[in-house]
């Protein structure tokens, strides 16, 4: 079975391979399966058992989600299921934000960030940006641009969220 959107094969562990969690997050979700081939067979991975504990440990410190890691076995070889949802809110890898598209992972960056940013929370809808700066309503663009700040610089809470969106609606 070839990688796909929603699939995808690891011979070994790596803590880059955090990217890829992110990646599948932002996106429809998916699944990492670690000590298989990139066409699926099972080669099994070594040291499962602690993998078992350091996988999730790494993805809830690193990323700030929940995924389920569970340990299957093929022919006598034990391999690591990853399976990973999808967020209703932007996760980031060390302020990288990543994206699955088709088999591949793509980080966001430029316009392509922002709006995913503008979708993923929202502040697309509620801050018609165009109407901000043909309305020469320049201070107004300060809002979203702290809310987008806070969410790169990890120290977004939802009171921020709370406070940002009611900035919008008033102003």
């Amino acid at each position: 079975m070839a990688e796909s959107q929603n699939i995808e094969w690891k011979e070994s562990w790596r803590d880059e391979y955090l990217k890829w969690i992110c990646g599948f997050a932002n996106a429809q979700g998916g699944r990492i399966y670690n000590g298989t081939r990139d066409d699926g067979t099972v080669i099994g991975v070594e040291e499962s058992k602690k993998l078992l504990e350091d996988i999730p440990n790494k993805i809830q410190n690193t990323l700030g989600i929940i995924a389920d890691v569970n340990l299957l076995s093929a022919n006598g070889l034990d391999y690591i299921e990853i399976v990973v949802n999808p967020s209703s809110y932007p996760v980031n890898y060390k302020g990288e934000y990543h994206y699955r598209s088709g088999s591949t992972k793509q980080q966001l960056r430029g316009a392509a960030l922002t709006q995913f940013i503008g979708e993923k929370t929202g502040l697309s809808s509620l801050c018609d940006f165009d109407h901000l700066i043909n309305s020469k309503k320049w201070g107004l663009l300060l809002i979203p641009l702290l809310f987008f700040f806070n969410i790169i610089s990890n120290r977004f809470t939802k009171a921020d969220c709370s406070l940002v969106l009611l900035l919008c609606i008033l102003l």
